[in-house]
Order: C-alpha cells, then structure tokens, then sequence
C-alpha cells in the first residue's frame, strides 16, 4: 500500500500510527520479574541475604490488561513467573487462550459451582472474602479442587473477612480441605499501606495474631513490601508482583531505575504542526500561558482522550531528540503543545518520548499531575496502539 495514498492514510489512522502509541517491551518485564525474584533470597540460617532463592513463589499480577500494556504483549516477559493473578474467571480464560498453563489466582471472583468444573481453567486459585462463596465452596464436587485463599479485610477494610468472620470462613473451609474437596486452604492478606514501615508492621503483626494457631500457606507480600525489604516475602508461600513488574516505582518518592527496574512501557506521539507565537499572545484554552518571549510552538497529536493527563503541572515536559522540551498551556483533548525554542530541528514528523525513558521516568509525569503511574498505565485509551518495543 503507497503510504502517500488516500488508503494508506486511511491505513495508518486505522492502526493509530498518526497519534500516540505506546511501545511495550516484555524484555524489560522479564528483567523486573527476576529483579524481584532476586530479592527473595534466604541463606541456611534463615535470614534474608544474597544467599539461595528462598521457597516462595511469585504471582505477576495482570490486572487491568497487565496494566495497560496488554496481557498479549506482557505474557511473553513473564513466562519465569509462578502464576499469574487476575481479577475475574473471564480473565483466566484469557490468560489460558493466551497460552498460559500455570496456576492462576482469580482475586474477585463471582462465581457458582459449576463455573468451577471447567478443566482449562485449572490449575486455580481463588481468593475467598465473602460469606456466600464459602456456601458455594461447600455445594462443590470436583474433579479440579481449587486452591482457596481467605483474606483478611486488614487496614485497608476494601474486601474481605473481619477477624471474627475470618475464623468461621476457616472453620467452615477447612473440613473441605481435609476431604480432599480443595487443593488447599491459604491465608491472604492485601496491605494498606506496604510503603510505610510502621503502618506495614502493625498490619504484620495484626494479621498474625488473626491467624494464630490456623495451620496454611500465607499469601502477603506485594511489590512496595518486597522492595522495602524481602526479609517477610522469603518466609511466605506465595507473593504478588504487579505494578513493579512493568518498572514502576510502588514507593513514594522513588523512580522504577533506583530500585534496579526497567519501564516497560514508552509513550510516544509525533509532531504535527507548528505555531509562532509573539510576546504577549496567550495558548491555549483558558489563555492560562502568556508568552513572554516570541516562541515557536510544536504540536503534539496526544491528548487527554489518549490518556494523557490533563492536570500536569508547570514542571512537566516531552522528550524531543533526547533533551527536555517543556509542555505549555493547557492540555486539551487531543493535542499537547510544547516549546521548541531549544529544538530547531524538530518539526512536524518528529517523534516525542511522553514518558517512559531515561530522562522522563512515568513517575514524574504521575508526581506532576498529581496521581500515581499505575492511573496513568491503565489510563490510556482503546486508540493507543500497543506495539512491540524495538529489539
């Protein structure tokens, strides 16, 4: 197809290539899996070190798509986890047509007894928080028993089980257990707060006292614990990577490259048009920018219907040929416009790095807007094209 013709326009528009795309690269998830993994290390003693990989096992959390990026595209850079972990049964079916023959952990399920009896989705764990999936657990007869988690409802009072539910749930799951009727019966917990080291073990040890005396795997750690410390993760049967995974800082204040990650994820859009602006001139809606100097102006084919968001502050910028250029004026819905007074090479065509790259880690852009980067992975619109990152 002639790339000049009216058909290989409407061609590239078909495919997104005339805006925005993110670039997804599972080389780089593949790199934060073991980075994770590697934090997981106990020596004979017991203690976490730089010593033999501990028991523990990683589920890669690929909630909300893989985070924006795709499962499709994700997949092959987590091939070395564990498990997988997803919010619904349909999800699991996917990660099976997908390829997927690992266990699977399906954290809000809705289910029935005979939406259990499907042999592909198996082998599958289920996280367990209200009374009536315990009854539903109770009326099962399978050939394929799950593996059932009970979570607490913790600090973060989001789902689960209050302590003295919790023991009921126990009560009423364990006999299954030793019938054979599940394939185990685990404890799981989701903190409330895993960046802060007083807050994360007060819910440690609140947890802990709940279960007491209750015999069965535990499920705890997420990316922010591990990364503050594996110490807890090493001990534990099973822990849950997400949002570090794709390279993304869970702590506050911290960028994916100074824990030793990698972004997975580059956004990109082009230049298409320029404006000239004189002293004085206002852009954009609400006039917010005055110039205060006569300026060459690029625009950006993104916008907040991409994803992009609206509320970046003063301090945000692109990347245009490796060095800053500063966003100016108020992003609209699809167009972002930026200083080139400082690129006079770049023109209609050029290509800008939004984020995702050294010099303009996703972590600034979210601090700038206001929010946190997983908002803005999960943020970008059906019209964003995932494409495989450059070998």
């Amino acid at each position: 197809m002639d790339p000049c013709s009216a058909e290989g326009a409407m061609g590239r528009r078909a495919a997104g290539l005339d805006g925005a795309r993110a670039y997804i690269d599972a080389g780089a998830i593949a790199h934060n899996l073991a980075r994770l993994r590697g934090l997981l290390r106990i020596d004979p003693a017991g203690s976490a070190t730089l010593g033999a990989p501990s028991a523990a096992r990683v589920w890669a959390v690929v909630k909300a798509d893989a985070y924006g990026h795709t499962l499709a595209m994700a997949l092959p850079g987590l091939a070395q986890a564990d498990g997988l972990a997803v919010l619904a049964l349909g999800d699991a079916y996917n990660c099976r047509a997908l390829g997927w023959r690992k266990p699977i952990l399906v954290m809000g399920a809705n289910f029935r007894c005979a939406d259990l009896l499907d042999p592909v989705l198996h082998p599958l764990h289920l996280i367990i928080d209200r009374d009536e999936q315990v009854r539903e657990l109770e009326a099962l007869h399978s050939p394929y028993p799950p593996q059932i988690w009970l979570r607490s409802r913790g600090h973060l009072h989001h789902a689960g089980f209050a302590p003295a539910r919790y023991r009921w749930a126990y009560q009423r799951l364990q006999p299954l257990q030793r019938a054979g009727r599940l394939a185990g019966l685990g404890h799981l917990l989701h903190y409330a707060d895993a960046e802060d080291p007083r807050l994360l073990m007060e819910e440690r040890a609140a947890f802990a006292q709940l279960i007491g005396e209750l015999p069965g795997p535990l499920c705890t750690e997420n990316s922010a614990a591990l990364l503050a410390g594996g110490e807890h993760g090493a001990g534990t049967a099973w822990v849950r990577c997400g949002i570090a995974l794709y390279g993304v800082s869970p702590l506050a204040q911290m960028d994916g490259a100074a824990l030793g990650l990698k972004p997975a994820m580059r956004l990109a859009a082009p230049l298409y048009g320029e404006q000239h602006i004189e002293a004085g001139s206002r852009l954009g809606y609400g006039g917010l920018f005055q110039a205060q100097r006569n300026m060459r102006i690029g625009l950006l084919r993104c916008g907040y219907a991409d994803g992009y968001p609206r509320t970046i502050g003063e301090d945000c910028s692109v990347l245009i040929d490796g060095r800053l250029c500063p966003i100016v004026g108020r992003v609209s819905m699809d167009a972002i416009s930026v200083d080139l007074s400082h690129h006079p090479d770049a023109g209609p065509g050029t290509m800008a790095t939004l984020w995702g790259a050294e010099g303009l880690p996703i972590e600034h852009v979210a601090r700038s807007a206001g929010t946190i980067p997983a908002q803005l992975c999960t943020a970008l619109t059906a019209r964003v094209p995932r494409l495989p990152a450059a070998g």
